[in-house]
């Protein structure tokens, strides 16, 4: 199958660091491409990819002090979409629904994967206006503010098998690895780490637009807990990984509806547990007393981390290996490929003409 897989611009493929959605575009496209199919990826030109690389920009549009109107670039990368949509079978979107407008006079089949929160009063009316633009959803929570739109399923991100390993034997500190936003509470990991009497290790990127957040809100609280709080900014490469692995626990106190949240299962790649707050798709993806603990709020995320030697690690790399591999997400999205294609040959197909003894 040939197959174009258009990504986001502000971080490479794969991310140096922070980036979730760049880092499930680089599993999904190596995956398909390691099954033999063809793949075309659009993104920015420090990407690393064994697919053949369709560049848009220099680098990372985060990562380019000189780039100051993201949406310019995203306009070239639908020209050139565009422009090369007849050499595939399907051209799979990812990210903000910008080429919406541009995806129903494709030749092909088309997909997006919505990466991000959904609300209703936004994305209600444009997929009214868009009701045969198929989707996927990263979890079915992440639908609830839009039910009725074209879903063509639910697909959970994946990781590949050899991209975290087992840690049997963790470290002695808590770990809270993201971004630094107020919903995803990093204040609030501070208060489970300072009373359940553990050191915490923060590592988060802060973006241009939550600044003002970080250095009125966590900076503060940072300098008030440093005898027990290292924060390192955001870290990408051998050092994320490792910070995972060798983590008591990932601390995920969430207090908006996150749709996925993929260092839940890249903790649970290395074996080490997640205590989450009951908000979004978390129940979709841990399960209770097996990979971690879903609890509701600081007093029983305190008493969570207190149990956390009862959750078994070994226990919680298999459930992983059940659910969470880059092969079984690249399985999933093959399936919607070949409904839509199915679809369309079904479209192409002319009427079939009725006759009768007495004629038409």
């Amino acid at each position: 199958m040939k197959i174009a897989q258009v990504a986001p611009l502000y971080e490479s493929v794969p991310p140096l660091a922070y980036g979730a959605t760049e880092r499930v575009v680089s599993y999904l496209t190596e995956e398909l491409v390691r099954r033999g199919h063809d793949v075309t990826l659009f993104a920015s030109a420090d990407s690393t990819t064994r697919a053949r690389l369709v560049p848009v920009c220099e680098r990372g549009l985060w990562r380019d002090a000189g780039v100051w109107d993201t949406l310019t670039h995203h306009v070239r990368q639908l020209a050139r979409v565009a422009h090369l949509a007849h050499e595939f079978d399907v051209v799979h979107f990812h990210g903000d629904p910008l080429h919406f407008p541009l995806a129903d006079s494709l030749p092909v089949a088309s997909l997006t994967t919505l990466h991000g929160q959904l609300l209703p009063v936004d994305h209600g009316p444009l997929f009214r206006e868009f009701a045969a633009a198929p989707l996927v959803s990263i979890s079915n929570d992440q639908r609830g503010p839009v039910p009725r739109a074209n879903w063509r399923g639910t697909v959970y991100h994946g990781l590949p098998l050899d991209e975290f390993e087992l840690q049997p034997e963790p470290g002695s500190y808590l770990l809270f690895l993201g971004r630094m936003m107020p919903g995803k509470r990093p204040d609030l990991a501070v208060e489970i780490a300072r009373r359940a009497g553990w050191p915490l290790r923060m590592a988060a990127k802060v973006h241009p637009g939550e600044r003002d957040y970080f250095s009125q809100q966590i900076e503060p609280l940072l300098k008030q807990s440093a005898h027990f709080t290292d924060y390192l900014g955001e870290v990408g490469g051998g050092l994320r990984r490792a910070l995972i692995a060798n983590a008591r626990a990932l601390l995920f106190p969430v207090e908006w509806p996150e749709p996925f949240g993929m260092v839940m299962i890249e903790a649970m790649a290395c074996g080490t547990p997640v205590i989450a707050f009951r908000r979004g798709a978390v129940p979709e993806v841990l399960e209770h007393g097996v990979n971690g603990f879903i609890v509701d709020g600081v007093d029983e995320a305190v008493d969570a981390v207190a149990n956390i030697a009862r959750i078994d690690r070994v226990a919680c790399r298999r459930s992983f290996e059940a659910r969470f591999t880059a092969e079984r997400m690249a399985a999933d999205y093959l399936s919607i490929y070949e409904g839509l294609l199915e679809d369309r040959r079904a479209a192409a197909q002319p009427p079939v003409a009725h006759y009768s003894m007495y004629g038409r």
